[in-house]
Formats: structure tokens, C-alpha cells, sequence
């Protein structure tokens, strides 16, 4: 099986007060769903107004970051792990109606460490 990141803009749930608690049951019923097709691996959403940073490349140096401003950062996610791309394009479309906005779908590179993989 393969991961992928299901995920969407920040901003892109434009949903009013009154609309959030369908929003809200609705996600977490596509979430139970993947949980109990045994697909799910992780969800959440991120919130900019709280403190984040960005490490530098030499592990030492810190800065505020990265900033509301850009463009295209992640708002929400949720990580499925299913055995075709088409097959998380099915769960993206679950997503995209629970939450009322388009669905990013990537898969994730798969960790392999060269030494321990075996010749075929």
C-alpha cells in the first residue's frame, strides 16, 4: 500500500458560523469511514495564528515562519494509505464534499533505505 496526503489550502473552507457543525460532523464521518475501511493514517489542520518557526539547514539557526502571506500553505490534511492513486482520489472526493473545498492529492516518496533494499 501507498500513502497519500490528502490535503487543502488554508483559507479554501470558506464555510459561514452557522455551516461549521455540519462541516464538522461531516469531516469526522469521512475520517471514522477511512478508519474503519482501515485506509486512515492521520488528519489534522493547522492553525498560522499559533507560534511556528522555520529551522535553518545547519539545525541551529531559528526564524519566525513560515508567514500567513504566502501563498498555498496547507490548512488541512488527512494521510490515507490505499493501494492505487484512483483509490485516493476516492477518499479526496469524500473530503472535498465533507469540507466543502477542492482536494490536493499527492502521493508520499517512499522511505527506502539503499542498504537494506534487495536486488530483484
Amino acid at each position: 500500500m501507498t500513502q497519500y496526503l490528502i490535503s487543502f489550502e488554508d483559507g479554501a473552507m470558506d464555510v459561514t458560523d452557522e455551516e461549521l457543525p455540519q462541516v464538522a460532523d461531516d469531516a469526522h464521518a469521512v475520517v471514522q469511514e477511512a478508519k474503519d475501511a482501515g485506509v486512515f493514517v492521520f488528519t489534522g489542520g493547522l492553525d498560522y495564528s499559533q507560534r511556528h518557526a522555520v529551522v535553518a539547514t545547519d539545525g541551529g539557526v531559528v526564524t519566525d515562519g513560515p508567514y500567513p502571506e504566502t501563498k498555498e500553505l496547507i490548512g488541512g490534511l488527512m494521510v490515507v494509505d490505499v493501494p492505487t492513486f484512483e483509490a485516493a482520489l476516492e477518499w479526496a472526493a469524500k473530503v472535498a464534499v465533507a469540507c466543502r473545498c477542492a482536494q490536493d492529492v499527492r502521493e508520499f516518496f517512499p522511505f527506502r533505505r539503499p542498504d537494506l533494499e534487495r536486488s530483484r
